[in-house]
């Protein structure tokens, strides 16, 4: 055993922690090095999002331990940020298992640090939780949740008073505190009780009233109120908003998947409660198909993910990706808001540079500024704090399955994304068109754009050094052509710095640094490298684009595309 690993064990063994825990951790000595050494390597990382690990004994894992001192981090900073004040913080939870007892000791520690807490009576989705930050003027937030994550994982987010999560210098900074919680003795535990207030309903109408305001067409929907929408939450907290504001909405005729519908942190029913998985949503899709459904719709288990299906122009259930959603919202947004006539002349609308650039296409054609940033919606959130009184955001989105709809929450959300998702679908309808029609439609209008996503793990404890690797790897030696195709610009967010790669040129990249590279080919494609700031994943995101000349050219289009992004992963030996 690595002398640093065993000082990490040996001090939770004769420290003050939990009888129980302690019996933990001698039964995994008595199982082998391996699994007791990975959970005491190092120490659960608090990144700029927070908390995400494994759960289990030890100091890289979700436990309690870890939980309250990255609590007790974050409580030192906000008094520390607002010292004149009285210092408020939301929490919510999602349906994994110890979501609750982790929401319960983050409500603890920050209630026996003298700030006061409104905790959720129960499960809610996470976007709700950046409602409830502003709804009652909070400095901060906390949501434990690992997302779309498998059941051994949980997580834990942190957010600011704007309701969006961590950014500079704040996220900086908290970590900086949460590293100076060197021992479970540093941190209060109890004693702030009476600091704790328990939310739920009244919250529940106020941000079902707020996602109802968002409609542009409640007409259309009153003509379309039998649109028949199947629904899975996948075993987690959509189910405790979304059919309310479909309802809200006005429509009628909704179809839950029943044997997800209950909220289990153990997903019984999926191998990973991720809608951008096919196997997710496939007992969605039978049930679609089974009853001819218009639509259907999965959200994950902190409901601030989509993923969607709709039947292709053969009749036949297709899925969705992220980019084709958030095409189809995007233009329905500008679109719809322009044809009614409340379309304002500073509107504004912001994706992150993985995303389509489709998306840029459409709003410079419909004269609405498109604003790019990097990767998640903490930076979106920043974009709409920044340009507040300026100018007007309309929507925000981004590949990975999500939507961020008006400016009330400052994080992504798939319960406004469900209900404005099936107002398009009845508008559509009300044309005699499917949402799958007016995206061929769009692809004719714009431009044919396809992109795909791969995404390497690496475990243990030599997965990030490996991932490193890699990205210096091709930071240093970019590809000179893929796909056949001369690669002329290298992008470096983390060097700040974009370089003509043809005449060695560089300018200057204005957004805030960040660990993303771009490759931008002579034809117009497209490739991101990104490592996960919470998982030892890199990912890898290609964008290529070519006309359709006709609608019924599109399987052609779709299948020269594909091939095309084949050989670009195969020249990156990825």
């Amino acid at each position: 055993m690595d002398a640093a690993i065993q000082q990490n064990v040996d001090k939770w063994l004769n420290g003050a922690f939990d009888e129980e825990v302690k019996n933990q951790i001698r039964e995994l000595q008595k199982n082998g090095s391996d699994e007791l050494a990975d959970a005491f390597y190092r120490t659960l990382e608090f990144g700029t999002g927070g908390l995400r690990g494994l759960m289990g004994v030890g100091t890289n894992r979700m436990n309690k331990y870890t939980v309250g001192m990255a609590t007790q981090g974050y409580a030192n900073y906000l008094k520390q940020s607002f010292p004149n004040e009285q210092v408020k913080v939301a929490i919510a939870h999602d349906s994994r298992n110890n979501s609750r007892f982790f929401a319960e000791t983050a409500a603890n520690v920050f209630g026996a640090n003298g700030i006061k807490v409104f905790l959720f009576e129960d499960l809610r989705p996470t976007p709700e939780l950046s409602f409830t930050i502003r709804q009652f003027g909070c400095q901060g937030g906390v949501v434990c949740t690992a997302s779309h994550n498998p059941k051994e994982y949980n997580g834990y987010k942190a957010y600011w008073n704007d309701g969006g999560q961590l950014v500079p210098p704040h996220d900086k900074a908290v970590i900086a505190e949460v590293e100076k919680i060197h021992d479970v003795t540093d941190v209060k535990w109890s004693g702030g009780e009476a600091n704790i207030e328990i939310i739920g309903k009244d919250v529940d109408e106020a941000y079902v009233k707020m996602v109802k305001g968002l409609s542009v067409y409640p007409e259309v929907i009153k003509e379309q109120k039998d649109l028949k929408i199947v629904y899975t939450p996948i075993h987690g907290t959509g189910i405790k908003l979304v059919p309310a504001v479909l309802k809200a909405f006005g429509f009628e005729n909704v179809h839950i998947v029943e044997a997800q519908a209950i909220p289990d942190g153990n997903f019984p029913t999926v191998v990973s409660p991720n809608p951008e998985e096919s196997e997710a949503m496939s007992m969605g899709l039978k049930q679609a198909e089974a009853i001819d459904a218009d639509i259907l719709l999965g959200t994950d288990p902190d409901a601030d993910r989509v993923g969607i299906g709709v039947k292709d122009n053969n009749g036949k259930w297709v899925l969705m990706n992220g980019n084709q959603t958030a095409v189809l919202a995007f233009n329905y947004m500008m679109e719809s808001r322009k044809e009614k006539g409340i379309a304002q002349p500073n509107d504004m609308v912001v994706k992150t540079i993985v995303t389509t650039d489709l998306i840029d296409v459409i709003a410079a054609s419909l004269g609405v500024k498109c604003y790019n940033v990097l990767t998640g919606f903490k930076w979106i959130a920043e974009l709409i704090k920044e340009k507040e009184g300026k100018e007007n955001y309309v929507i925000g989105g981004e590949e990975s399955y999500g939507l961020m709809i008006g400016s009330q929450i400052r994080d992504k959300d798939a319960v406004s994304a469900v209900a404005l998702l099936c107002e398009m679908a009845a508008y559509e309808k009300s044309k005699g068109k499917t949402l799958f029609q007016k995206l061929l439609e769009l692809y004719s209008k714009y431009g044919y754009y396809q992109e795909d996503l791969i995404s390497i793990t690496k475990k243990g404890m030599n997965g990030q050094q490996e991932i490193a690797q890699m990205m210096e790897d091709f930071r240093n030696n970019p590809p000179k052509e893929l796909g056949g195709v001369k690669v002329t610009q290298l992008l470096d967010y983390q060097k700040q710095v974009k370089t003509d790669l043809l005449t060695g040129q560089t300018s200057a990249i204005t957004l805030p640094k960040s660990n993303v590279l771009q490759f931008i080919l002579e034809d117009g494609s497209k490739i991101s490298a990104r490592p996960s700031g919470t998982e030892p994943k890199i990912k890898f995101y290609f964008s290529v684009n070519t006309k359709l000349e006709a609608i019924d050219k599109f399987a052609e289009a779709q299948q020269k595309a594909r091939g095309k992004i084949k050989g670009i992963i195969q020249d990156m030996k990825l």
